[in-house]
Order: C-alpha cells, then sequence, then structure tokens
C-alpha cells in the first residue's frame, strides 16, 4: 500500500505547484525512488484516459472514501501496469470495481476505434511512449555476485538466456522472458521493455542494479584501475557510485558528493544495499571542494554529471522541462562550465568523464569546447568506444569524440558523454579507449580500462 500511497501524494504536490515529479519523488521518503518514479510517471501519461475510465465507471461516487489521486494509480496499475501486486484495502476495493473498469475501457476502444491501450493517448503523450520501447538494462553488481551466477539465477527462474547480443537492432526485438547479454557492457544485461525486477532477489539483496544502459556509460569509460582515487562530483542517486566502486572492486577511496541531504541519504541507503566500502559521501557542493586539499592530492579520475535539463529522459511528466527555455539553458550552461573547470583544477588528475541526460547541443558539446578552449593543450579529448554508433554533434573539431545515446538510435535513454584526459608533448591526436565490444568478452569476464584479468575466481556469495 506504501507504494500507492507514495504515488497518490506525489501526483498532489504535482497539482498543488509543489515541485516537478523527480524532486517530489526524491523528497518523498519512499525506498524504492525509481519504483515509484515510474508508477508516478506512466499514471501522468494516462491521466486523461484514467480520468474518462473513472467518470465511465464512476467509481469515486461509489466509493466516497477513496481520493482521485490515489484512484487514478490504482486503476492505471489494474488496467495497464502490473495488476495490483499489494495495495491491501485499497486494492480489494479496485478488484471488486475491475469488471465495471474493463468493460468502460472497452468502450472508450470502440469510440476511437483503436484496439491498443496507447492508442488511446494523444500524439504528445505517444512520444513519451518511448519509454515503453526501452529496453529494461540490468547491471550486475560485481561487489557481490558475477554475470554468470546472475545469468544461471534468472534461467532457473524461467528466463531464456540468448547469449550476447550481436548487434543493437537485437535488443528491439527482445520479448516474453528472453534475456541478453549487452553487446558494449561486459556487466550488462537486457530484458524486454518494461520487465518489472524490483520485487526480484537479486534487485532487493543488492547483486543487481536496475540502471539504463546510457547511465552506465560514464563509469565504464572512466574506468579507473583498482587502488585508484576518484570523485564523483555529482553522486545522488548513487548508481553511477555503485558502478565505480565496482570497477576499483572496493579497492581504492571514492568521494562522493551531493549538495541536497536527502538525495545523499538516498545515495547511502544504496551504496550500503550494494555493498560498497571504501566512499566517502559528503553533503558538499563540489564547486567549494578544495582541489589543493591534500585529502585529494591522488585523485585520479573524476566522474561529473552536473545537473542538467534532463531532456534526454524518456519518461517525463508534468513539471518536468521538457523543452527549457534558451535563458534556462544558457544558465544550465554557465553552471556547468564552472563545474567542468573546477574539476580540471585536481593537481593529480589524470582523465575525467563528463556526461548528461540531456540532448542540447547548450549543455554538451558547447560546454566541452568551451573549456578544452580554457585549458589550451593541458587537456585532450579520447576517442571513447569508437564502436558506439550515435557520436557527439559535429560543433567543433574533434566533437564526434563524445558519445550521444538516444532512443531511436541506442535504445536507451538520451545521455551524452565526453572523456577526457590529461595531454603530454607532442600528444595532438585523440586517444581511444579499449572497446569492449571487439574485445568479444564471456560473460564473468571485465574489459574496457581498469579491468581486472580476465582469469578470476568466481564470486563467492552465490543466489539460491
Amino acid at each position: 500500500m506504501a507504494l500507492y500511497s507514495a504515488a497518490a501524494a506525489v501526483l498532489a504536490g504535482l497539482e498543488r505547484g509543489q515541485g516537478g515529479v523527480k524532486s517530489l519523488v526524491y523528497n518523498s521518503g519512499f525506498p524504492h525512488v525509481r519504483q515509484l518514479y515510474a508508477l508516478v510517471s506512466e499514471t501522468l501519461r494516462y491521466s486523461p484516459v484514467l480520468e474518462k475510465l473513472l467518470d465511465g465507471a464512476a467509481l469515486l461516487q461509489a466509493e466516497k472514501k477513496l481520493q482521485p489521486h490515489l484512484a487514478k494509480v490504482l486503476v492505471y496499475d489494474l488496467l495497464f501496469g502490473k495488476g495490483l501486486k499489494c495495495g491491501g484495502r485499497w486494492k480489494a476495493l479496485a478488484r471488486r470495481h475491475r469488471a465495471r473498469l474493463e468493460a468502460e475501457l472497452a468502450r472508450l476502444k470502440v469510440r476511437h476505434k483503436v484496439s491498443r491501450n496507447e492508442d488511446l493517448l494523444a500524439p504528445a503523450q505517444v512520444v513519451s511512449a518511448t519509454a515503453s520501447q526501452v529496453p529494461r538494462y540490468v547491471r550486475v553488481n560485481t561487489l557481490k555476485t558475477c554475470v554468470d551466477d546472475v545469468i544461471d539465477f534468472f534461467k532457473r527462474q524461467g528466463y531464456s538466456y540468448l547469449g550476447k547480443a550481436a548487434s543493437v537492432e537485437e535488443l528491439r526485438a527482445l520479448s516474453g522472458k528472453k534475456f541478453l547479454l549487452d553487446l558494449h557492457l561486459p556487466e550488462l544485461l537486457v530484458f524486454p521493455p518494461q520487465t518489472d525486477l524490483h520485487d526480484n532477489l537479486l534487485y532487493t539483496s543488492g547483486h543487481i542494479i536496475l540502471q539504463d544502459k546510457a547511465s552506465c556509460l560514464p563509469a565504464f569509460l572512466l574506468g579507473p584501475a583498482a587502488g585508484s582515487h576518484v570523485i564523483d562530483a555529482c553522486a545522488a542517486p548513487g548508481n553511477k557510485t555503485s558502478h565505480l566502486a565496482a570497477i576499483l572492486r572496493n579497492k581504492g577511496q571514492i568521494f562522493a558528493f551531493d549538495v541536497d541531504p536527502k538525495r545523499v541519504a538516498t545515495t547511502n541507503t544504496l551504496l550500503a544495499r550494494a555493498g560498497v566500502t571504501g566512499c566517502q559521501l559528503a553533503q558538499q557542493d563540489f564547486l567549494t571542494v578544495e582541489p589543493t586539499d591534500p585529502k585529494y592530492s591522488r585523485v585520479t579520475h573524476i566522474l561529473l554529471d552536473p545537473s542538467c535539463s534532463g531532456s534526454g529522459m524518456v519518461t517525463r511528466g508534468p513539471g518536468e522541462e521538457v523543452a527549457p527555455s534558451a535563458e534556462r539553458l544558457q544558465a544550465l550552461a554557465g553552471f556547468q562550465r564552472r563545474m567542468l573547470s573546477h574539476a580540471l583544477n585536481f593537481p593529480a588528475l589524470q582523465r575525467l568523464v563528463y556526461s548528461t541526460c540531456s540532448v542540447h547541443q547548450e549543455e554538451n558539446e558547447d560546454v566541452v569546447q568551451a573549456v578544452l578552449q580554457e585549458w589550451g593543450s593541458t587537456f585532450r579529448l579520447v576517442n571513447a568506444l569508437p564502436s558506439w554508433p550515435c557520436r557527439g554533434l559535429d560543433a567543433f573539431p574533434g566533437a564526434q569524440s563524445c558519445l550521444r545515446a538516444s532512443p531511436a538510435e541506442t535504445f536507451t535513454h538520451g545521455f551524452f558523454v565526453a572523456v577526457l584526459e590529461r595531454g603530454g608533448e607532442g600528444a595532438d591526436a585523440p586517444s581511444s579507449l579499449p572497446v569492449a565490444a571487439e574485445e568479444n568478452p564471456q560473460p564473468g569476464e571485465e574489459t574496457g580500462p581498469g579491468a581486472a584479468p580476465k582469469k578470476r575466481k568466481r564470486k563467492k556469495q552465490r543466489v539460491k
């Protein structure tokens, strides 16, 4: 019941103008923020349809104690979602009216001359339905288990493993209870869109992390070797931080920062569940961190994923910044340039990854270009993952060394990644990082920068 109550509270907060979806979800106190965010976003997407169903079935008139926001959430999950897996007395109430609601949904489809639920959505909502076409990506948490054991676990649960994907197109064709090993990231499994694993034992125990593929790229491409000192400048909600810890194999030191106390608390919970050690998490604005502090004298790698417009996220709802104004973009870009330039001041820094979940050039290529010009030849762009199909916009010479991601081309959220490294004398040409897709890793092997030797022992902590 807590999930539905939390979702209804977020919807009520949106209606009162108390914030956007993301901020209200993070401030809700609900432990599973991704599950809550998904439910709220989908309920919002179907909101006009749900209002027609509630009116046609007269549900609120029949159940005087049922609040409208809670009714929307319940009816969404009953008819379009996972079928009310929790909910207590409200679940029983909604199911009592199931036949009437299903009949009203059927009449609505007849009136609109459609056969699919999504055909009832308005054109703008259909565009946001791209979210339902993005696969479910599952990162194996190698701090607790290994790829082979996770694959075996899902097989025992009735899933069919199809091996390593040979192309991005194979990800589009996934359906039912089938899954693949990703072709780019060696510890990423790919399931059909909207596969719900939030209640799966592997997720609740921290053995797997539900993380979009594009969001896995920054830590993978940073690739610090075990024992390195690393900064995660904007760490919340913690998925990238836990990924860094897995790459480091909990050896070395991570300094993680975020300015929001509630997001820091969420991050701390996620890191504990993932088994992360050797991470100092601080509630602090990264811009106030002093690069010359001896504490950071050994920091060689920085992951910088600053606040952005979020325009690449395919699950968006009312209150979210879908098309920010030119003034808003310039303000964000200014902040991002300050963050990137500040990060490059750390004296021992060798490699930095700058990433956003934005599709706007102002927050991506333009920021990188401005800071590189400011620093001259001290830092250079790395031609990262050359096999990646979607490259940076041709905004300046070398910009195609950057990566972009999109639902249409890479079957992920919209994303941007640039890899910078400290240059040296005579090192004018971009360098290349190892390419996981071309190394043909087997399940359980690590590849890419900072990877462990291929011969390694299987993890002892096996999920049965």
